[in-house]
């Protein structure tokens, strides 16, 4: 029986599937205050029919809806101690009935690690990303040497995890716990649509020296908007190519009335600039391979606050 146990162990095993996760990042949901769905959902089920049928692709909304949990906003533990800032976050926990949290409820932690890639597609609101996905990305701040071990810290003792942190046992816990996989992101904005004038100052400005268009950020290079996002992860350690970092002019000079994910479907630029960013995003995760370890990793975001 040893023998065979050992034949078996070299038997070929058929490759796993790439596991990807996209992300629509808009705050506008149908049953939401606004009443209609954005842009971002429109595009992600646009790229999920233009995915690879034996990749395993998993999605999520993180939109506003009516009775639904909205992401709870990051405490800043690590501005106390590195090693308070518990991986996966334990700030909040699933279920709860008291500080109901989607990125729990949705298990975001888990399904992220579980995945090779992530694919973020959102909306450029005042020159930056949404509250949603900047609220998703505060919170990951631990994926980034965050601790993994709460029970050495009593779950939340302050003091107990500045004396881990000074520790040479530190050294050897802290770690990217997402390390390697890629993130490809896909904004997009109207530019300040019908409210400019020609000169580019918004028309209802009456102190129009106190705003001059050529110090707007970003010098026309409008993906900027998402470079917190895009630097976070290159910070810890989740590659995201220049190639997979979009930027799409949707709705210029329109009011938003007439700016929405129906209107844009007809906009011949950007629905081929989006396709042609699926299409990287499709040939680099191919290219690349399954990342090492992502079970383990996805073991290893499960909740401690049970």
């Amino acid at each position: 029986m040893d023998d065979l146990k050992a034949e078996a162990e070299q038997l070929p095993l058929e490759p796993r599937p790439l596991k990807v996760l996209l992300v629509a990042g808009s705050a506008r949901r149908l049953d939401g205050c606004p009443g209609l769905d954005g842009k971002a959902r429109a595009l992600m089920h646009r790229m999920l029919g233009r995915l690879p049928a034996g990749w395993q692709v998993d999605h999520v909304d993180i939109g506003n809806e009516h009775g639904k949990p909205k992401i709870q906003g990051c405490n800043g533990c690590v501005g106390s101690s590195m090693a308070l800032c518990v991986w996966p976050c334990n700030c909040y926990g699933p279920d709860s009935d008291h500080q109901p949290d989607l990125m729990w409820n949705e298990k975001l932690y888990q399904r992220l690690a579980r995945a090779d890639a992530w694919a973020i597609i959102g909306p450029v609101w005042w020159y930056g990303p949404t509250t949603n996905l900047k609220a998703m990305f505060d919170r990951l701040v631990c994926m980034s040497g965050g601790n993994p071990r709460p029970d050495l810290i009593d779950k939340k003792s302050t003091l107990k995890a500045q004396a881990l942190e000074r520790s040479p046992l530190w050294r050897e816990l802290t770690k990217n716990h997402l390390e390697g996989r890629t993130a490809a992101f896909f904004c997009y904005g109207n530019e300040g649509g019908n409210e400019l004038d020609a000169d580019g100052r918004p028309r209802l400005v009456q102190h129009k020296a106190w705003f001059d268009p050529d110090c707007e950020p970003y010098g026309g290079d409008e993906r900027k908007a998402y470079q917190g996002l895009v630097w976070q992860c290159r910070y810890s350690g989740i590659e995201v190519p220049d190639a997979l970092w979009r930027h799409a002019a949707i709705g210029l000079g329109r009011p938003y009335a007439d700016d929405q994910a129906d209107d844009m479907v007809r906009d011949s630029d950007a629905v081929a600039c989006f396709d042609a960013w699926v299409d990287a995003f499709v040939s680099h995760v191919t290219t690349k391979g399954p990342v090492p370890g992502t079970t383990e990793a996805e073991r290893g975001a499960q909740s401690t606050t049970g």
